[in-house]
């Protein structure tokens, strides 16, 4: 039997992204995919509780089937597993191809991200899969070959329990693949007011990013953006600082 690939995204049902990725892979498997209604970007892990979720069939054939649901990507997975495939448990999640990139701290707000994060959480070798291209109409060409192969070692080799692959693609031909670790940085708040006639105190939020790698690094991701590489960063669900741990021990209790 062909394993069963589940998809989902966090730029929605329209991204063309989603399709480049479920075209990409039906030769090798069957898909389940399950995809917020419309863009979810920044939402990491988070699942709702303030409303009723709902999903609909949006398209169905061999091979195929496509759901989109009001909620998060996280609970695109959680329906998923839950409801919609609890007869045929999927044996891989695959997350994208998202529209921008999600290298460094992106881990913990974006929710390409969260995708792979509650499909580890579930069991299920995962990966996620950006490209540094904000375009709606994106150019994923050049990428594909690479998701492919990185798609295929997965489904080959597997992945540790609890461990998943964030997958960040240049916008253009790839220099080449690196293993690397998370770039150090943050993202810095910037608020813009937004008159409103009847509610004062209205802002958007948007932001920057601040690399906090030293110039000399040549290991992390942001590296690997900066030279045109495929940057692969196996992430873990443990967050554990186990070096704090031992210090917290010295202390006087």
């Amino acid at each position: 039997m062909k394993p069963l690939f589940l998809i989902s995204n966090d730029d929605g049902i329209h991204a063309k992204g989603l399709y480049a990725l479920i075209d990409l892979l039906r030769p090798h498997g069957d898909i389940a995919a399950v995809v917020p209604d419309s863009e979810r970007s920044g939402t990491s892990t988070a699942f709702t509780m303030t409303h009723p979720l709902g999903y609909r069939l949006a398209r169905q054939e061999p091979g195929l089937t496509i759901w989109e649901c009001n909620g998060t990507p996280a609970d695109c997975v959680k329906i998923a597993l839950k409801l919609l495939l609890k007869e045929r448990r999927p044996d891989f999640v695959f997350s994208g191809i998202n529209h921008g990139y999600n290298g460094s701290v992106s881990i913990h707000y974006s929710g390409t991200l969260g995708v792979a994060q509650e499909g580890c959480m579930s069991g299920l070798p995962s990966v996620a899969f950006s490209l540094d291209n904000y375009d709606p109409d994106a150019d994923f060409s050049q990428v594909l070959p690479y998701v492919e192969k990185i798609a295929l070692n997965v489904i080959r080799h597997g992945l540790p329990p609890f461990v998943s692959l964030n997958v960040n693609l240049p916008p253009g031909r790839p220099a080449g693949m690196r293993i690397c670790r998370q770039g150090a940085g943050r993202f810095e708040a910037d608020f813009s007011p937004c008159p409103h006639p009847k509610r004062p105190g209205l802002y958007w939020q948007f932001g920057h990013f601040v690399n906090l790698e030293p110039a000399d690094s040549t290991d992390d991701d942001l590296k690997a953006r900066a030279e045109g590489y495929v940057s692969i960063v196996p992430q873990q669900i443990d967050a554990t600082a186990y070096a704090a741990m031992d210090m917290l021990k010295k202390w006087e209790w």
